[in-house]
């Protein structure tokens, strides 16, 4: 016997968690422990609603709406700030030309520096490749909103990259 709305969710929760945990890292700057909080909270969220949304035309998309509304209602609490440290992890062997793990991390720790709304943008619009209507959707806000945070980021990521891709290129 089925429990109530369960009909598909084990299926569906399988195949979308890898994908909802890489775009909860990139939305929360590489912090793992907090992607992870922030899946299983969509997940549960999706469990109890999920007669409703397995009707929905796109409940994938769905699924990232509330990741993604998950992570901005954590950045408003005053607790989402605190850190234990600043201090990276020990990092791989900087000189292993085959491997991008400095420039993802450099890539990480930018995206760390960004506003949690403008972060957010840059997710949804270029990792996850949104349009500008389907992201302000997303975030609540108007399509305005989203191209000045678009250049507000991405020229702050520009600024925050430049010396750090330029030590990656120079490796």
């Amino acid at each position: 016997m089925r429990l109530r709305g369960e009909d598909g969710y084990a299926e569906f929760a399988a195949a979308r968690a890898g994908h909802l945990y890489r775009s909860a890292c990139l939305l929360t700057g590489g912090d793992t422990h907090l992607a992870e909080d922030l899946v299983q909270e969509t997940l549960g969220r999706l469990y109890v609603s999920w007669r409703r949304v397995s009707r929905v035309g796109n409940p994938a998309g769905y699924a990232q709406t509330v990741l993604t509304r998950t992570f901005l209602a954590h950045q408003r609490r005053r607790s989402s700030t605190e850190r234990a440290t600043d201090v990276l992890p020990d990092l791989a062997d900087p000189h292993s030309a085959a491997d991008d793990t400095p420039l993802r991390m450099t890539l990480l720790e930018a995206l760390g520096q960004l506003s949690a709304k403008d972060r957010a943008v840059v997710v949804l619009r270029y990792w996850e490749d949104r349009s500008i209507e389907e992201t302000a959707d997303v975030m609540n806000v108007s399509s305005a909103a989203v191209r000045t945070r678009c250049v507000r980021a991405l020229g702050r990521l520009r600024v925050l990259l430049g010396d750090g891709l330029s030590e990656y290129a120079a490796r």
